[in-house]
């Protein structure tokens, strides 16, 4: 299924992506007087002057708070006369959050490609468990998709180990020492106990997925119903295991880069992503296969269900959105509205940006029935939800981990042809394997004359 030609195009984004990655590496500051010039020319596209040097006080102050320092210390910062601007704390501060920054476009890109297999699973998991009638001629390409969730699953869980100084303030000593907040998370944010949970996430998911491959194969030369019914009782299992894990993933690797913030939408919001894009990569694969005249007996109204969940998803991702930030922008506590500040002040244009990407052009695009039974229509709106949920995904990490020291550069762009390239690579050869017509699944012959 992966032709040379694509193989060669995903070796060779791999291969730049890499080398791309190792250039961030190598070109960040490391001395404070290297971030010290870096910073004063970002602060000439800021304003300069008495005007300029209080906002850049008050930016800090508030994006310290948000990393986890104690009011106490800022406090004992201005007390001793320190201009924000120019204290040596702070500065070490910077640099750390420039050092930061590829391990930031890593993270970003590993989780973006990895969350795309793990909601296929989860897509899977959910039709396999819900006994749905239409999609069993589906099966194989969403098993395709996820033999990328083992190598990417463990590059995410080894990126969040290695760079867990850098992401996690939490992870600091003395910064938990200063801080009655971060004292009291410290039960559940405490480096053993949160390395336990990543590894049992990973296993877990991992686990899962190679037994419903197993069963699924079985199931072609089976002559009962025994591998069905495993697949089916598995899957159960796993949703049950994923609502939880799922969650405590959110609060793990995203919330906790800003350990005074909280939100109780925050796992469904993560979920969201995770599902539209992965549905969307679906319907992509699809269109691509019937293209190429491998996925004959899937017909319109398979890419019209696969497009409806697709234009679905997105209005509940947006749902989730607005109820996240309008419910804290409204109550307006300190701990929560600087989450939205940071974003709103440094990543203006792209926060409000993925909202258009994300909800509006969808549903310009797929409003229509009969759109969604066009492969181009539908692989149009895919690369742009896609395109939407990368940024969403950016403004989850970079805001808390960089700061205002963002962008999008060589590391970035190589993070994303690393990691695309490793995914093409991965589903190719899971697509390759086997042949993409399932056997024996007792919905197979509903799902093959399904119409809609």
């Amino acid at each position: 299924m992966l032709s040379s030609k694509l193989r060669l195009f995903a070796i060779v984004c791999m291969v730049l992506g890499l080398i791309g990655l190792v250039f961030g590496f190598l070109s960040v500051p490391s001395t404070v007087e290297e971030a010290s010039e870096i910073l004063a020319s970002h602060e000439e596209h800021h304003g300069s002057g008495e005007e300029a040097s209080h906002e850049e006080a008050n930016f800090v102050d508030e994006v310290r708070q948000e990393h986890g320092y104690s009011e106490h210390a800022m406090a004992q910062d201005k007390d001793l006369g320190h201009d924000a601007h120019e204290d040596g704390e702070h500065m070490e501060h910077v640099l750390h959050q420039m050092q930061t920054k590829p391990w930031s476009a890593a993270f970003v890109a590993a989780f973006f490609f990895m969350m795309i297999a793990l909601g296929t699973l989860v897509f899977y998991a959910i039709q396999t468990a819900a006994q749905a009638g239409w999609s069993p001629v589906l099966f194989r390409v969403m098993e395709g998709i996820t033999n990328y969730l083992l190598p990417g699953s463990v590059i995410v869980l080894l990126i969040v180990i290695f760079a867990g100084e850098h992401f996690y303030p939490w992870q600091n000593h003395e910064l938990v020492a200063e801080d009655s907040i971060l004292q009291e998370k410290s039960g559940y944010l405490n480096f053993p106990f949160w390395l336990i949970r990543g590894i049992i996430y990973v296993i877990g998911w991992n686990l899962y997925r190679h037994f419903a491959r197993k069963n699924s194969l079985a199931m072609d030369d089976a002559e009962d119903l025994k591998p069905y019914k495993n697949l089916f009782k598995y899957s159960v299992y796993f949703l049950a295991f994923f609502i939880v894990t799922e969650s405590t993933m959110a609060w793990d690797w995203f919330m906790s880069m800003t350990p005074h913030w909280y939100s109780t939408l925050f796992a469904w919001y993560i979920f969201a992503s995770i599902i539209v894009s992965a549905v969307t990569v679906i319907a992509i694969v699809t269109v691509s296969l019937k293209a190429i005249g491998k996925l004959e007996f899937v017909n319109d109204s398979h890419l019209h269900d696969l497009a409806k969940f697709m234009f679905g998803f997105s209005v509940f991702w947006t749902y989730l959105w607005f109820g996240q930030f309008m419910l804290i922008w409204y109550a307006n506590i300190p701990e929560e509205v600087t989450y939205f500040i940071l974003r709103i002040q440094e990543y203006n244009p792209i926060f409000f940006g993925m909202i258009i990407i994300n909800f509006v052009f969808p549903i310009v695009i797929l409003m229509n029935s009969d759109f969604k039974r066009v492969s181009w229509f539908v692989v149009i709106a895919g690369v742009i939800i896609l395109v939407g949920h990368y940024i969403d995904i950016f403004l989850l990490v970079m805001p808390s981990t960089v700061g205002p020291y963002w962008s999008f550069g060589i590391t970035e762009f190589a993070a994303l042809l690393f990691f695309l390239g490793l995914f093409i690579l991965m589903v190719g050869m899971g697509l390759a394997k086997v042949s993409l017509r399932p056997k024996n699944n007792p919905f197979l012959v509903e799902s093959e004359h399904f119409h809609y």
